[in-house]
């Protein structure tokens, strides 16, 4: 018995629904942000770069007769020993992206946190002790 009610105290507690919760979001935040890098970021990459996708830039260090291939058909001719950099380098540019997408996004929210943050709290309202302290400070005024 004591097992189970740990465990429901532990799965109900607002730690691990927040967890959940952020799991869930996050999960599709990243299928945003990749659409984002993707759909809108990699084009204009391709049109200043020239080659949008730089997967198949590769070496053939023993010099077989890779040379020409694609590098699917390229890694499988024997002997040769593919340095394929350019799959590294696109990774590495979608990373970048990736960060800098993400960066921009939290320094945005931050920001309106920060504007929430500013903003005057409301004055509490007076306690019932407050208010019947100045009832008879208002009363001894008036004698």
């Amino acid at each position: 018995m004591g097992f189970v009610k740990d465990f429901k105290e532990f799965a109900i507690k607002g730690n691990a629904v927040d967890l959940a919760v952020g799991v869930i979001i996050g999960g599709a935040f990243g299928k945003i942000v990749t659409s984002i890098i993707d759909d809108l970021v990699m084009p204009v990459v391709a049109k200043i770069v020239g080659q949008p996708d730089f997967s198949n830039l590769w070496i053939d260090l023993n010099h077989k007769a890779a040379s020409g291939l694609a590098l699917a058909d390229a890694k499988k001719v024997e002997g040769a020993a593919i340095f394929a950099y350019g799959n590294f380098i696109t990774v590495a540019i979608n990373f970048l992206l990736l960060a800098l997408v993400i960066f921009m996004m939290v320094k945005a929210m931050m920001r309106l946190k920060r504007k929430e943050e500013e903003a005057p709290a409301a004055a509490p309202e007076p306690t019932k002790e407050e208010i019947l302290l100045q009832e008879i400070r208002d009363a001894i005024r008036a004698k």
